[in-house]
């Protein structure tokens, strides 16, 4: 594997170089290089395969994927000359393995935290469904799928190629799994709780694998409560708030078919939860629904404001509303548990967001957990996009 030969489509090693004025964090050990940050793109047919990158005297930084089509033309797989071949592929999964407790319903890979960028799988009994969102790995789709059946001997593998992201990288959107024939939704034990998989056609890979721990660690608080659900999904929160005894349950989700799999894990759970169709936001502002502090526990859990960087101002204003709104609805010592999983936001404006709302709603706001992605979901500390989920358990006095 090592070496400077192997997977490359020139006769010698294809190099991308950094602008002499360029403040590349690829130099501080980001595995990233954006197009206005090197002095000249390298060839179409280098696009999908693996290239150098060097800082401006020439200094080798590192082997990448590359792609001209995209923003990020530069991708580390490692800092020394790898090829990405079948040895590459397998000792990446293998390692992204290991690192892994057991488990049947877990992340497998995690894009660059397991050195191999736009490549995430997650695992859901003996299914594996798997999302690509670069050339150079798609290109080694069915390898990437091959290797997997023979690491985790799944029954089936799920390429959920339909996230729009893979547009940046030029690449069409489909839905297939690797045996051709088609995964039918189906009942799944997860954590104690029956529920309704459609991993072929459900949100994400099918289920919020990242959020699991928070269902327990919020249910915990909210015996005899009166529990709102915002942004309920699949029901997730709201269900385990029903079994850990709340005296009345309420999910919203703007998305039809994400309440009505909501009642159908409910019922299926036969949980005391009701779930209604609604925007969170306009719901919340509703007359009709703030006669007064109304909920002794709320969950904030909504998709990702901010999609891109452009879009973190108004982010920013969002958070901030969703959640000056709730603490108004909250009883006197309630519970809130908010999160983001827009990796534009880091802590600080997170934290400034939730000092704003509480400062508007006159109240005074404690930490009562910190709360992160689990470990499943490995964050690098050189890369802040690898870490994308974070929020707080707060009591609201």
């Amino acid at each position: 594997m090592m070496g400077d030969t192997g997977d490359y489509p020139c006769m010698s090693v294809p190099s991308y170089k950094l602008k002499p004025n360029a403040n590349s964090r690829v130099l501080s050990g980001h595995p990233w290089v954006f197009a206005n940050e090197v002095e000249a793109p390298l060839p179409p047919e280098c696009d999908g395969e693996v290239v150098e990158c060097r800082d401006r005297m020439g200094r080798f930084l590192g082997s990448g994927i590359a792609n001209g089509r995209s923003q990020i033309v530069w991708r580390r797989l490692s800092r020394d000359r790898v090829a990405l071949d079948e040895a590459y592929l397998s000792g990446a999964l293998a390692r992204a393995l290991a690192r892994r407790a057991p488990g049947g319903f877990r992340r497998l890979v995690w894009s660059e935290s397991d050195d191999l960028p736009g490549v995430v799988a997650d695992q859901y009994g003996d299914t594996v469904v798997v999302q690509i969102q670069t050339m150079a790995m798609e290109r080694r789709s069915t390898l990437i799928g091959d290797l997997l059946d023979a690491l985790v001997h799944p029954a089936e593998v799920i390429f959920r190629n339909d996230a729009p992201i893979r547009r940046l990288e030029g690449l069409p959107l489909e839905v297939h799994t690797r045996s051709g024939r088609p995964w039918e939704p189906r009942w799944a034990s997860i954590d104690g709780f029956d529920m309704w998989l459609d991993l072929m056609g459900g949100q994400k890979t099918g289920f919020y694998l990242d959020q699991r721990s928070q269902h327990a660690a919020v249910a915990k608080y909210c015996a005899g409560k009166r529990v709102l659900d915002a942004f309920c999904n699949q029901g997730s929160f709201a269900i385990h708030a029903a079994r850990a005894g709340a005296s009345e349950v309420l999910g919203l989700d703007s998305a039809v078919e994400a309440v009505e799999a909501a009642r159908r894990n409910a019922e299926r759970n036969r949980a005391q939860a009701t779930f209604e169709v609604a925007n969170v936001f306009d719901w919340l502002n509703d007359p009709a629904n703030r006669p007064g502090p109304r909920w002794d526990a709320i969950i904030l859990d909504p998709p990702p404001f901010a999609k891109s960087k452009s879009a973190l101002e108004g982010a920013l204003r969002g958070y901030k509303e969703i959640n000056l709104r709730a603490m108004q609805r909250l009883a006197p010592g309630g519970v809130l548990a908010t999160y983001t999983c827009s990796h534009h936001m880091q802590d600080g404006e997170l934290r400034g967001v939730l000092s704003a709302a509480a400062s508007d709603a006159r109240r005074r706001v404690r930490v009562l957990e910190f709360c992160h992605q689990p470990p499943d979901h490995p964050v690098l500390v050189s890369m802040p996009e690898s870490e994308y989920l974070r929020g707080y358990i707060l009591c609201v006095e």
